[in-house]
């Protein structure tokens, strides 16, 4: 039988790009993908903004020792012991953590706010923060539920050491018209809160780069049992009380 020219054309036809066989289930594609993800930042979004959280700081070397810690084991200890009657150095109250929050008000109407906060935030602990986020919604400030509002961070250990450092020695005496720290704001398990109007008195913050004055609240936790105990352990730390 003859073959038509139509067939010729047919068995002749080389395969194109197209014809290729792909990879299978297109797993090459998929791993560079997921490599390309991995090398950027995960963000969440929340109405349409992203809320991203900046601040890596590098750990401190291993045989590093802050200096208030240092003065809490030669000095503290040694006079609390006496002053309280305590049997062994264990029984000396210490400083468990150091919480510091950030509220944004102006989070309602542009969360983007939260991300400079978070990032002002990071700067003054030395510790990336987390955002903290609305438990339910309050129609009279137009909170929604799980909405970006401030952000968070625990400090423990030679951060904690550092942050209390800087907040005694440098940060609490550029406080404007300061007298002094209120002597009875623990709350009866030897923990103190204090708050601060604005977080442009930490030497990490530029003044003129701070795009609005924020607030920070301060939780100071230890693990004495009653508030003397945790008022005498502060008050060597150089804390401020008034008189």
């Amino acid at each position: 039988m003859a073959e038509t020219k139509g067939d010729k054309g047919a068995k002749g036809a080389k395969p194109g790009k197209s014809d290729k066989p792909a990879d299978k289930g297109g797993k090459p594609d998929a791993a560079a993908g997921a490599k390309e993800a991995k090398g950027k930042p995960q963000a969440r979004k929340e109405s349409g903004a992203e809320v991203a959280v900046a601040g890596a700081v590098k750990a401190a070397p291993k045989d590093y020792v802050a200096r208030l810690k240092k003065h809490y084991q030669d000095e503290i200890v040694p006079k609390l012991t006496k002053e309280f009657g305590y049997k062994n150095a264990f029984e000396v109250p210490r400083l468990d953590k150091i919480v510091l929050n950030m509220g944004v008000g102006e989070a309602v109407n542009d969360t983007k706010k939260v991300t400079s906060a978070a990032a002002d935030l990071a700067m003054i602990a030395g510790q990336k923060p987390v955002v903290t986020r609305a438990r339910k919604a309050i129609s009279t400030f137009k909170v929604r539920e799980n909405m970006p509002i401030g952000a968070k961070v625990t400090l423990r250990r030679t951060r904690m050491y550092e942050f209390l450092d800087r907040l005694v020695t440098v940060a609490l005496p550029r406080v404007r018209d300061f007298r002094g720290l209120d002597p009875k704001s623990f709350d009866g398990r030897g923990n103190y809160a204090l708050g601060v109007k604005e977080h442009i008195i930490f030497p990490e913050i530029d003044y003129d780069k701070a795009e609005s004055m924020l607030g920070l609240d301060i939780v100071v936790c230890t693990t004495a049992k009653t508030d003397a105990e945790a008022r005498a352990l502060l008050r060597e730390f150089n804390f401020p009380f008034r008189q």
